[in-house]
């Protein structure tokens, strides 16, 4: 059980200091972008929104996926899952707690698993707040 809650605290440092990093480059990202053009008169729906919009989303999908490979990296390192695909599998359903079954992994790291997905939880909701924080910032409906 020790060596489950060493690597699960190691997982979850490292995927929320990545987690934070992604946002705050996003941040910086959406800031030059702002700078660049007044969003408070720019609608979601025009071209323009509608990029931002699709960055902002491919860009906290890119830093789930980083997050839930280094996890699926982790179980197969351990010898927890039979192969990478099982562990790219395992990791996606266990990060955004679909948890279909937990067969696939090794009975001594289902304790990292379980840690997975409350990290997954977290992190997916930190995601969230980030992306409606800036989708409110954006449009004519917002307010002074």
């Amino acid at each position: 059980m020790l060596a489950e809650l060493a690597v699960s605290t190691f997982m979850v440092l490292l995927t929320v200091a990545i987690h934070g990093a992604g946002l705050y480059a996003l941040g910086r990202l959406l800031r030059l972008e702002r700078d660049a053009v007044d969003w408070a008169s720019m609608h979601p729906m025009s071209p323009r929104g509608f990029a931002l919009t699709f960055a902002l989303v491919f860009g906290l999908f890119a830093l789930h996926g980083t997050e839930i490979w280094l996890y699926a990296f982790a179980f197969h390192a351990l010898d927890a899952v039979p192969d990478l695909r099982t562990g790219v599998y395992f990791s996606t359903i266990t990060y955004a707690t679909i948890g279909y079954s937990d067969a696939p992994i090794a009975e001594g790291w289902k304790l990292v698993a379980a840690i997975e997905g409350i990290n997954g939880v977290l992190l997916i909701g930190w995601s969230t707040a980030f992306f409606v924080t800036i989708m409110t910032r954006m449009g004519p409906h917002r307010r002074s």
